[in-house]
């Protein structure tokens, strides 16, 4: 998804672009029709050919309101546009598709395991991770952060779950078509074929491993999760299926897009990169503005549970509501001059991460891959510069990148540094 400035107020109006199209997001650029919806709409309905329906809400607030009040506005029907019309088989067996109390009830003891302080013992293998993914910027040639960075998370979730190495570059793959099924490069069948299969495959993997598993639960997360309790019962084989499957797409379809926007951001502005460079004490404040703007998690659905008003607009019970993550984060009464990349912005109360009970459970996963990643690279490049088109993904859930190429200018003895780091480390895929 393209991030631009809007010059102006003349951009298209809400009902001349849908905003549900997937492809919109590949082709075009919906900052300058949120802009507008901020100021003039911030509470839409649109309406689709077929019929269905969707309010968009594009106030920080608003967006706000609708993520935390889980009363009038709930998950359990779904959280994603492509369930639109329909339901959601995981609703209330999956976390992400529940209320509070069963959301509650999942949540609380997965939470535990994935703190920051849990995760620390992690942090070695995040490292051994990064340098892996930048020893090919050793050869002075083309690197294309976009398709590297999709390895990226995948190297230690997958050891976080305790997955099979041989198994993670199909599971990448798997989890970008359930979120991009429309995408040229993932899509096989016209219609909703793309995302059944990929839903079938995913789900009918992660059935076979927890059945594996039961015999041997393991001391990593799909151990834990398989001796789990919610309200003091274990977890149906279903739940299992469906919280492994979140778990995982979570992780896998949304830092790698924080990790190549931040860059391209950097690329465009690069008194950002030196400055990064000479203060490396920027780099939290840094990471967060790279989460602002890039906002890889685009949307969250939600549905009415009972008629109420927004902004002075009727929401009737079992209406659609999108609320649209990255309109929030640009959202002038919050974020001054919100379409300035600032390396030092604060405070910088974004919500890529969600808000409210939903609040993405991966967070303190994301923000230490994310500070390993950013620790490394900025002071081993000068400068990077574009060596080729840079294409966004065809998905209305996830703002992505597909491909960045880049070409880099490494610092004096950042060679040295990346080959110890590599030798060291030891052998690791990513």
């Amino acid at each position: 998804m393209r991030i631009t400035a809007p010059p102006h107020d003349d951009g298209p109006g809400p009902g001349a672009v849908d905003l549900s199209d997937h492809d919109f997001y590949a082709t075009g650029d919906p900052h300058p029709l949120w802009a507008r919806m901020r100021r003039h709409t911030p509470v839409h309905l649109s309406t689709l050919p077929d019929g269905r329906s969707f309010w968009s809400v594009t106030r920080y607030h608003d967006v706000n309101t609708v993520l935390r009040d889980h009363t009038r506005f709930t998950s359990s029907r779904g959280t994603l546009l492509s369930v639109l019309g329909g339901t959601d088989p995981a609703g209330n067996r999956m976390m992400a598709a529940s209320d509070p109390p069963v959301h509650t009830a999942l949540r609380k003891p997965m939470a535990k395991v994935l703190s920051h302080q849990a995760l620390r013992p992690y942090n070695p293998q995040v490292r051994r991770v990064v340098h892996r993914m930048l020893a090919p910027l050793l050869d002075g040639g083309v690197w294309d952060l976009a398709e590297a960075g999709a390895r990226f998370p995948m190297a230690f979730t997958g050891t976080l779950m305790g997955l099979p190495e041989e198994d993670w570059d199909r599971l990448t793959r798997l989890t970008t078509t359930a979120i991009a099924p429309q995408d040229a490069d993932y899509r096989h069948s016209e219609g909703h074929g793309t995302l059944a299969a990929a839903h079938h495959e995913l789900f009918a993997y992660f059935s076979g491993l927890v059945r594996r598993r039961r015999r041997d639960p393991g001391d990593d997360l799909v151990g834990f999760l398989l001796g789990m309790e919610a309200d003091g019962r274990p977890l149906r084989h279903d739940e299992l299926v469906y919280n492994c499957y979140s778990l995982l797409l979570g992780a896998n379809v949304t830092t790698p897009h924080a990790v190549a926007a931040t860059v391209l951001a950097l690329v465009d502005h690069p008194r950002e990169w030196d400055r990064w460079r000479a203060d490396p004490s920027l780099t939290s404040t840094a990471i967060e503005e790279g989460l602002r703007w890039s906002s890889p998690a685009n949307h969250f659905l939600r549905h009415a549970t009972r008629d109420t008003h927004l902004r002075g607009r009727h929401i009737r019970e079992g209406d659609a509501v999108v609320a649209w993550l990255g309109s929030a984060n640009r959202d002038e009464e919050i974020f001054a001059d919100p379409y300035r990349f600032d390396l030092t912005r604060s405070p910088n109360r974004h919500v890529a991460f969600g808000f409210g009970p939903h609040y993405c459970i991966g967070a303190p996963l994301a923000r230490i891959a994310l500070d390993a990643l950013f620790r490394t690279l900025v002071p081993a490049v000068e400068r990077f510069t574009l060596a080729g088109p840079v294409e966004h993904l065809a998905s209305n859930f996830v703002a992505g990148i597909k491909s960045l190429p880049l070409r880099a200018r490494l610092s004096p003895g950042a060679r040295r540094t990346i080959e110890a780091a590599v030798a060291e480390d030891g052998p690791v895929t990513v």
